[in-house]
Order: C-alpha cells, then sequence, then structure tokens
C-alpha cells in the first residue's frame, strides 16, 4: 500500500542550502510556488522562463518575499530547440543538483511550436525531454542529482495514440493534453529505468499536482479565447480549484524528500488524485509499467529533437543529431 504523508508541510524541507535548482516556467503558478519554497529553504535557484519580464517580475517577487535569497531568471522557451539549446550552451555552474521539468501548456487552440510540433506535444513533452537530455551532463557533475517532471491526474484518462502524437490526423485540445502528460510519466519513468541500467545515481520522480489555480487555462493562448471563456473559467477555478501552494505540495516533496526512491510517482491521495496529501502510486500506475511504450516514445523523442541521452558519468555532452 502506498503511503500518506500527512503531516509533511513546506515548512518539513529541509535545509537545501549549497543546492543549485532549475525551475522552469518558476514566473507563475506551480512553478513560481516551487521556486520561492526552494530559495527559502536556501536553494540557488534559477528560474527558466519563456518571458524575460516575467521571468524578471518573479525574481523581484522572489526576492522581496526573501530577502537574501540565491536566484537568478535566465531565458528558456520550451517550444523553441534552438532556445533550449542555448539555454543548455549557457549554463555556467559547475552542475546542477536539481531539474523541476514544470513549464507546460493546457488544452490550448490548435497551434504548431517554431520547429514545426503541435504545441502541447511539442512543449509539454519534447521540449522537456530535449532540456533534461542537454542538461544531463551537468546533473550527472552533481552528487544528488534529481530530476522532478510534472505530470497530470488526467494522465489516466489519455487515449495513447503514438502515431497520432503530433497531431498529423485530427486534433482535440484535451485529447492532445492528456496524451502530453502521459508522455510526461512515460519519460520520467523511463529516465530512471535507463539511469539504473547505466548504474547512475541520477533520480527521476514524477507527480501529479492535483486540481490547482494556476493560471495555464487562462493565459498564453488561451488569452485570446474571449471573455465568456475567461469568466466561465476564472469562476471553475475558483470554485474546484485548490490554491497553488497545495498544488505545489507534489512537487516540493518529490524534490527535496532525501530518501525518496528514483521512478517514485507522487500524487494526492484524495479521489481521483484531484486534491489531498503527498502518496506515492507509482507501482500502481499503469503507464509505470508500460516499458514497451515508454521505450517507443524515447525513441520517437530521440529523432524529432535530435537529442541522444548519454547516461554515463563521463558524459560530456548529449549527442545532437540534424533535425
Amino acid at each position: 500500500m502506498p503511503r500518506t504523508f500527512r503531516t509533511w508541510t513546506p515548512d518539513s524541507i529541509p535545509d537545501q542550502s549549497g543546492r543549485l535548482a532549475v525551475v522552469t516556467g518558476a514566473n507563475s503558478g506551480i512553478g513560481q510556488v516551487t521556486a520561492e519554497a526552494l530559495a527559502r529553504r536556501g536553494a540557488h535557484v534559477v528560474l527558466a522562463c519563456r518571458s524575460a519580464q516575467r521571468g524578471q517580475d518573479a525574481l523581484d517577487r522572489l526576492l522581496a518575499r526573501v530577502p537574501g535569497a540565491h536566484a537568478e531568471v535566465r531565458p528558456l522557451d520550451l517550444g523553441d530547440l534552438a532556445s533550449v539549446r542555448a539555454f543548455a550552451d549557457g549554463w555556467d555552474h559547475d552542475r546542477l543538483d536539481l531539474l523541476v521539468n514544470n513549464a507546460g501548456v493546457a488544452m490550448v487552440p490548435f497551434a504548431r511550436t517554431a520547429d514545426g510540433f503541435e504545441s502541447q506535444f511539442g512543449i509539454n513533452h519534447l521540449g522537456t525531454f530535449a532540456l533534461t537530455g542537454l542538461m544531463l551532463p551537468h546533473l550527472l557533475a552533481s552528487p544528488d542529482p534529481r530530476v522532478v517532471t510534472v505530470s497530470s491526474e488526467g494522465q489516466r484518462f489519455a487515449r495513447f495514440d503514438l502515431d497520432n502524437l503530433n497531431a498529423e490526423r485530427r486534433y482535440g485540445a484535451m485529447f492532445v493534453y492528456l496524451q502530453s502528460k502521459r508522455a510526461n510519466l512515460y519519460f520520467a519513468a523511463e529516465l530512471q529505468r535507463r539511469a539504473d541500467a547505466a548504474g547512475l545515481r541520477l533520480r527521476s520522480m514524477a507527480v501529479a499536482p492535483g486540481l490547482t489555480r494556476t493560471n495555464v487555462l487562462t493565459g498564453g493562448a488561451n488569452g485570446n479565447r474571449g471573455r465568456l471563456y475567461g469568466a466561465l473559467t476564472r469562476l471553475l477555478l475558483r470554485i474546484a480549484f485548490r490554491p497553488t501552494p497545495e498544488g505545489a505540495k507534489t512537487s516540493l516533496y518529490a524534490a527535496t524528500v532525501p530518501d525518496l526512491p528514483g521512478g517514485a510517482y507522487v500524487v494526492p491521495d484524495g479521489p481521483l488524485q484531484l486534491r489531498g496529501e503527498p502518496v506515492l502510486r507509482g507501482g500502481r500506475e499503469r503507464a509505470v509499467r508500460d516499458t514497451a511504450t515508454a521505450r517507443r516514445l524515447w525513441e520517437l523523442s530521440e529523432t524529432l529533437t535530435g537529442v541522444r541521452f548519454r547516461l554515463s558519468d563521463d558524459a560530456e555532452c548529449p549527442t545532437q543529431k540534424s533535425s
């Protein structure tokens, strides 16, 4: 039976001094709460944000709330593989201890990324896949590297179609979003399997935040869907969704609990994983056990992004193929 951590709160986070963390999408929502909580406990946090201005605004808020915090902002657009590579190429710290793959989009109108991928699959999965692979040498330079990838409780309802990942045949915003979140879980589990096979100390975790009030349904591409959509969505968020700090608990738990095993999948313990306290669900989740699909998705992701993971301690850089 999975264990429920009913007494755990962000105040339980152990001292993070000396730890170097990247949080993607840290300018708002769960990413902002995660970055601030890590900085409050002493970590040096890099806010990786698509918008330079929103990233700077988030950094200013963090420093105002946590005086003396060690934090910085760097540009990163997961919808543009050139931006992902520039972020990795510009890394000038001696290592990376924690990568929190938090950024994403949800149920947006159909669009393509800079590289021609359907936006939800391209940003939520392929951008995350490429970033992790390109940052892998810096993670392996850490004595205790950890990768946390934010999936969704909704991934359990995805109809995963490897032949339509890029919306080649049809597009349904909800269908494609849930599929991209299932891909996040496949990726996190497969990364752990490959790290274990290589004998590495890397720990890869996935989390589901539960229903959480963020701007993912109202900001970005969803901000242009009209006043009625905006009003109804904000009403739904206020009535049915829980506050953002509650949704950040699973990310923070996966990122900081010392003895958490690699391959863990942390979800809320309530009905349908919609709310509640962190609980481990890994062995009970179908996607975690589906190694064949995860392997095929990994191979496809390597082909689409041009990034191959070199899972060895002496990896100087991931192999990059021409797209």
